[in-house]
């Protein structure tokens, strides 16, 4: 009975020790789970982050000013986060951004292939418009997939560039 309790203490004790050994991780977690339950965070929306110790730096672009200020709210109550310092961009209010915007997301997801990537809370593939420049932002599984979200975006009339900021997934070609 002893032993058992001894094995088991220690068990524990280890777990703990693992647990609280590296508390950025811990951290880090929370504040992408924070930050992807904004109520309204969009496919148009990327956010990005960085932690330096307890400094939290905040990045991506947003089409809603209130998005910036919300991400930023949610994540200065995370307990180790003390500092934080929001670089997230705003984009400019255009009606032609917002029919680009429409009309590429249109088009990317509507490629055979690529609809699965817009299915559940947080698509993989984010879709930035700024001044008719376009940005594909994310994650997919293989390189065909990203090459067909550039030709499907950078075939949207209207559209004057397009960067393919899309990454294939690790342990896949």
């Amino acid at each position: 009975m002893k032993r058992t309790l001894k094995s088991t203490i220690l068990t524990l004790a280890i777990a703990g020790m693992a647990f609280a050994a590296n508390p950025e991780d811990r951290i880090q977690k929370k504040v992408r789970t924070e930050l992807l339950a904004l109520p309204f965070l969009s496919v148009f929306d990327n956010l990005g982050y960085r932690l330096d110790g307890e400094t939290l730096y905040l990045s991506g672009h947003v089409i809603r000013p209130t998005l910036k200020s919300d991400a930023a709210n949610r994540v200065a109550r995370l307990e180790g986060v003390r500092n934080i310092v929001n670089k997230i961009e705003v984009l400019p209010l255009s009606p032609y951004d917002d029919r680009l915007r429409l009309a590429v997301a249109r088009a990317v997801y509507g490629a055979n292939g690529l609809n699965r990537y817009a299915l559940g809370a947080n698509p993989s593939i984010r879709i930035l418009v700024k001044n008719g420049g376009v940005t594909l932002e994310g994650v997919v599984a293989n390189e065909i997939d990203r090459n067909v979200a550039n030709l499907m975006a950078n075939g949207v009339s209207g559209v004057f560039s397009v960067t393919n900021n899309l990454r294939v997934e690790r342990g896949r070609v």
